[in-house]
């Protein structure tokens, strides 16, 4: 299946900015982590489909799936 995936933040660094990427099916928002080399103690908010995700979320194909570091201020 096909999901794409947005970055934001200091998570883009060397990395992507929005990209497809392939998975298997029942793949979870912990695999799109691990499969990008994510750091996840840098990980502090996961979207999937511009709602909160958990990251044993399992997704869908075409689900746009989000992750931002912490953000000062908030």
């Amino acid at each position: 299946m096909e999901v794409n995936v947005k970055l934001f933040g200091d998570l883009r660094e060397g990395r992507f900015m929005q990209e497809k990427t392939q998975l298997e099916e029942n793949s979870r928002v912990i695999d799109i982590i691990k499969k990008h080399n994510l750091p996840l103690e840098q990980v502090a908010i996961c979207m999937v489909n511009c709602r909160g995700a958990e990251l044993e979320q399992v997704l869908q194909n075409q689900d746009t799936v989000a992750f931002s570091p912490p953000v000062g201020g908030m």
